[in-house]
């Protein structure tokens, strides 16, 4: 009994000490120290022995247990550190490496754009206001003195959603001008606003139109307004955006709700007005509408017009942009070509 009981422990010492993996490990637990294991199959046998030896082999037994049980706890911590000083090395991360870059976004071209002629206007004590892309018609035309039959409706033809019992058609709006009768409504006066926004008309998509842009118009409304208060602010815009050498022309034109109305030049910020390939050789660029606002709109906003006056003008946030980036397509802007954005 006490050569077996020898034989089994020296036998399960070197197998356990040549194991490299966990699972002949385990199948050498089980073999030795299993139900079926070899020392159980020992013990099985305790009663052949004499009843006085039977302590005595008891004893062995265990005692060769509690030796194998230690170098298998023993040799099982030694492969489990060694596996995880393996994986560590394999996994290392050397910290004195650059990171990978986090690629971060920027501006569009049209929102740098507006962010500049926000700050020139703001500079100047106007307010940033902001109305509904879905508006009513009278917003978007009767009340700037635009009727039903009114043929600018035609040059401005826009997208209608339907039309609410009562109180006029729902659309999109083809201006933000809406924004500044919301604004008189009010009542609260004097008014110096400049309202940006997108707005939607049924053009076709080529280098120069989109049937969605946006726009920044601009209203005053006080005592004692003229045109020269006009001119003096629309002179003071184009300096800040396009240089201080800029200089400004105002052509005749007409708009409904303005009266007298005006289309406004700046003189070619690339030759200086000498004319060039940028300003088609006149020297001059268009840049924006404006003028005077006309009494019957402030009438129907609840302004007297004997009392008060006011200017308005109206910019294409994309001609802007299109003009300071000397970019010569709209499409560009829409496109979302990583290419083009990169450059901004």
């Amino acid at each position: 009994m006490k050569n077996r009981l020898e034989q089994i422990r020296e036998k399960a010492i070197s197998q356990i000490t040549g194991c490299d993996t966990a699972e002949k490990l385990n199948e050498v637990r089980v073999a030795i120290l299993g139900k079926k294991g070899e020392l159980t199959d020992l013990l099985k046998s305790m009663k052949d022995v004499a009843p006085e030896e039977r302590p005595k082999v008891g004893q062995m037994v265990n005692e060769a247990r509690a030796e194998i049980e230690k170098v298998l706890e023993e040799h099982k911590s030694k492969m489990e550190k060694a596996l995880r000083e393996a994986k560590m090395r394999s996994e290392v991360i050397d910290v004195t490496l650059p990171a990978k870059k986090a690629e971060l976004g920027h501006r569009h071209p049209n929102t740098i754009a507006l962010e500049e002629v926000e700050r020139i206007f703001v500079g100047m004590g106007y307010e940033v206001v902001e109305g509904s892309e879905v508006e009513k018609d009278y917003y978007n035309f009767e009340a700037l003195n635009i009727p039903a039959d009114h043929p600018a409706k035609d040059e401005q033809d826009t997208f209608y959603i339907a039309s609410a019992n009562g109180t006029g058609e729902i659309l999109l709006r083809t201006q933000t001008s809406g924004v500044q009768i919301h604004e008189m409504e009010k009542g609260r006066l004097p008014i110096r606003m400049i309202a940006p926004g997108r707005v939607f008309r049924s053009d076709e998509v080529d280098a120069t139109h989109s049937p969605c842009f946006h726009q920044i118009e601009g209203l005053v409304v006080d005592r004692h307004i003229t045109f020269a208060d006009l001119k003096g602010t629309l002179a003071e815009f184009a300096k800040a955006l396009f240089g201080e050498e800029t200089k400004v022309k105002f052509r005749p034109h007409h708009f409904p709700f303005t009266e007298p109305s005006a289309e406004v030049d700046v003189s070619c910020f690339k030759c200086g007005g000498k004319g060039c390939r940028f300003c088609k050789g006149s020297g001059w660029i268009e840049i924006l509408g404006c003028g005077m606002v006309h009494p019957h709109v402030l009438e129907m906003s609840g302004i007297d017009p004997e009392e008060y006056t006011g200017f308005a003008f109206g910019i294409g946030l994309e001609r802007i942009a299109l003009l300071k980036y000397e970019i010569d397509d709209l499409r560009l802007m829409y496109e979302n070509d990583i290419r083009f954005l990169r450059q901004f």
